[in-house]
């Protein structure tokens, strides 16, 4: 499908859907849990379908109805998979089954994706789980990613990772209570530190007892076993996907409001809002109802923003920052090369292609704005953030820009073009 979008101005209100991140944890979770949960405001995504395929596979019931999933979870005594699991285009959702079928004995359960996720790098969580007494490997023996073969069950004990993946180590960290034992989990630099925290929270919510460092991030101690209690939530709206309106209404001269928010600071990619105020950006924090007013017409600058936190902010950070004044730099930025893209990379060829100038190195991005963004015929390179910060990066240039391969938003931000369009934005879908 492409998506041909023209320069507008947005206007009027918008809900953003329920959280990719905290869905995951919360079915996979419910999936290790005794008993029924409830999980309200899933995001029906297609990442996040994968984690019930990921449900169902290891033997629990699930049910999906309109306002709520209903996972019948059976504890720690997950089942050997009766057939391959596709994790489809999740990260996540592969990183944590990885773990999860390294507590069955008695069989071995084989995971593998799409054509991404056969890419994406899961060797260092599997000579992890083969230091604690699994049996784990790549089916090919060049490559470090799925697909991928792993054999239980693992004993608890002391793994080190250098914490680039975040995802990593929450996966160590959820099937650990299910373990007989102490795990010791360190960390040799954290980043991503939200998405530990969320887990934390999660598990802690769930009734389970963790120690850890709260500052740095840089060790989690559980002992095993513990019980998860069932999942009774709501899931909050997601704020990765609540960046791609926010950065399009403060390119354009738009007015929009940003309901059904999550405003605990639950989610690390919510400091978008305070990075968008500092370059110049007219945000306005409305507690009380839960919702963001953005409006444009402020000229954005150039700014230093460290995403060693918030990676998957890039895309829609360097659209922002295309339409700032002067320089911006994006630091922190290594594991963004391995997502499900080179996401670096790619958003320097497809701005190039806007007419923006952008440098990049190993740690960091320089976009140089100030110049006009003109529209020009990019690619998604089947990837759900590029696809929209593409998409909202044409609301603001001149011309027409058409984002090839655009559908793929589905992955985490199913509609997006649709409830982009209820407030003016006019995309219009050309095949």
């Amino acid at each position: 499908m492409k998506i041909k979008a023209t320069k507008n101005d947005l206007n009027g209100i918008l809900s953003v859907p329920g959280s990719k991140s905290h869905t995951i944890r919360a079915v996979l979770i419910a999936t290790m849990a005794e008993g029924i949960s409830q999980i309200y405001n899933p995001l029906a995504s297609r990442d996040c379908l994968s984690s019930l395929v990921v449900s169902k596979a290891f033997g629990a019931n699930v049910k999906r109805m309109d306002n709520y999933w209903e996972v019948e979870g059976i504890g720690k005594n997950l089942k050997v998979p009766e057939d391959v699991i596709d994790c489809g285009n999740s990260g996540t959702t592969l990183y944590f089954t990885t773990a999860m079928a390294a507590t069955i004995k008695g069989g071995s359960t084989v995971l593998t994706g799409d054509h991404q996720i056969r890419k994406r790098p899961i060797k260092i969580l599997l000579d992890a789980i083969n230091n604690l007494g699994g049996e784990s490997f790549t089916t090919r023996t060049d490559s470090l990613a799925c697909p991928a073969v792993i054999r239980g069950p693992i004993n608890p004990g002391k793994i080190t990772f250098s914490g680039r993946m975040s995802q990593y180590v929450s996966a160590m960290m959820l099937v650990s209570p299910i373990l007989n034992g102490e795990m010791n989990i360190f960390l040799e630099k954290p980043y991503e530190k939200p998405y530990l925290q969320m887990t934390v929270d999660w598990m802690e919510k769930q009734g389970i007892k963790i120690d850890y460092d709260n500052e740095n991030y840089k060790y989690f101690k559980i002992n095993g076993p513990q019980e998860y209690k069932t999942v009774s939530e709501r899931i909050p709206s997601d704020w990765e996907g609540v960046a791609f309106p926010l950065v399009a209404a403060l390119i354009t001269n738009s007015k929009i409001i940003i309901e059904d928010l999550d405003l605990s600071g639950s989610q690390g990619d919510s400091v978008i809002v305070d990075i968008l105020q500092e370059m110049g950006g007219n945000i306005i924090i409305d507690k009380e109802n839960n919702s963001l007013i953005a409006k444009g017409g402020n000229k954005l600058k150039g700014i230093t923003i460290d995403c060693m936190d918030i990676p998957d902010a890039v895309p829609a950070l360097s659209v922002a920052a295309a339409f700032a004044e002067g320089e911006t730099k994006l630091t922190g930025i290594e594991m963004v090369r391995v997502k499900e893209t080179d996401r670096v990379a790619v958003m320097k060829e497809e701005l190039q292609k806007m007419g923006v100038k952008v440098e990049d190195d190993e740690s960091s991005m320089t976009i140089y704005g100030g110049s006009k963004v003109k529209g020009a015929e990019v690619e998604s390179h089947d990837d759900h953030r590029v696809a929209m910060a593409l998409a909202v990066a044409g609301l603001g240039a001149e011309g027409e820009t058409i984002v090839n391969e655009a559908e793929c938003c589905d992955v985490s931000f199913p509609d997006f073009y649709n409830i982009m369009n209820k407030v003016n934005a006019n995309f219009e879908e050309l095949e």
